[in-house]
């Protein structure tokens, strides 16, 4: 890995710390959630988090989707600084636990401090003997990302060194500008612009600027719900994954002399393919129930080592 060039992606996002708990699926009821869901926190959900943490299965983990995947893509470079991170955070204790475990898996993580507001947070009630997670996530301080970090020279110039860039779908619900500026820089230098799709909610909900980064992504990542979700929005008037995902691919797109792929996971199911026309399947590895811990972060970890193996150059 000695050749692999620092800085070579930046990824954005909303860093938060998730409370993580093992769960009686009655909890789902009592707020409102729904397993393997992730929503933005309303009034009814705060008590949660302090419920939550009081349990003896509670587990403090440094993440936000866009974190994991760099955490796990630069975890298995074993080489500092392969990946950037940027996302806004407060200036308090859980702000630090997030820094520190950061650097430990070597992610060059360059945060937006805001302390006018608490570091973020994220409920991941896990249920079902941890074959679903529910997530609920408080946004606090990673609400109030903005293109000002862009005016730090030093900041900038990660911009810049940059070659690929990866953004995660909840992103869209924080700075809109900030992503269309990273994606005019990336589409102008004919650099690699990547999304996922992230929660059903943000499909749904947050159309507009969904739809105005869609022209400038190369690869965008989803599973087979958000796809589903997608595609209703989109009247594209099928529930195939392997057509919606086609679909996506052959949705307009600014930089035309590289076709967009489309990466739709499916849980233990195969992970569909869509590039240049052609759909691919491509089986998973199966693993006995008794050896899954949670389903939190999974999807996060697949597109980590998707981006660690991207950027190196190695084919789908």
């Amino acid at each position: 890995m000695a050749a692999i060039q620092e800085g070579i992606l930046l990824g954005m996002g909303n860093p938060l710390l998730d409370i993580s708990a093992r769960c009686d699926a009655e909890i789902l009821n009592e707020y409102g959630l729904e397993p393997d869901n992730a929503i933005l926190a309303e009034d009814k959900h705060l008590p949660l988090y302090q419920k939550l943490a009081e349990m003896s299965s509670v587990e403090f983990v440094p993440g936000g989707a866009t974190l994991n995947t760099m955490r796990v893509g630069q975890w298995l470079f074993q080489k500092a600084n392969i990946f950037s991170y940027f996302g806004s955070i407060g200036d308090d204790g859980y702000s630090k636990i997030l820094k520190e475990k950061a650097s430990v898996t070597g992610v060059n993580f360059q945060p937006q401090v805001n302390a006018e507001h608490p570091t973020g947070t994220c409920a991941c009630v896990i249920t079902s003997e941890g074959k679903n997670r529910s997530l609920v996530a408080n946004l606090a301080a990673a609400n109030h990302f903005t293109p000002a970090h862009f005016d730090i020279a030093e900041n900038w110039a990660i911009v810049e060194k940059a070659q690929y860039y990866y953004i995660g779908g909840f992103f869209l619900t924080v700075s809109p500008d900030s992503i269309l500026k990273v994606a005019e820089h990336a589409c102008n230098n004919n650099k690699m612009l990547m999304m996922n799709l992230s929660a059903p909610f943000i499909c749904e909900f947050f159309t507009d600027p969904l739809m105005k980064c869609i022209p400038y992504i190369d690869i965008l990542f989803g599973n087979e719900t958000e796809a589903a979700a997608f595609s209703k929005k989109q009247n594209f008037g099928t529930d195939d994954v392997k057509s919606i995902a086609l679909k996506i691919s052959q949705m307009e797109k600014k930089n035309g002399d590289r076709p967009r792929m489309a990466v739709i996971t499916q849980g233990d199911q195969p992970t569909v393919i869509a590039h240049d026309g052609h759909v691919t399947e491509y089986p998973t590895m199966t693993l006995d129930s008794s050896k899954i811990v949670d389903t939190n972060g999974a999807g996060d970890a697949f597109v980590g080592g998707f981006l660690s193996q991207l950027v190196v150059g190695k084919g789908v």
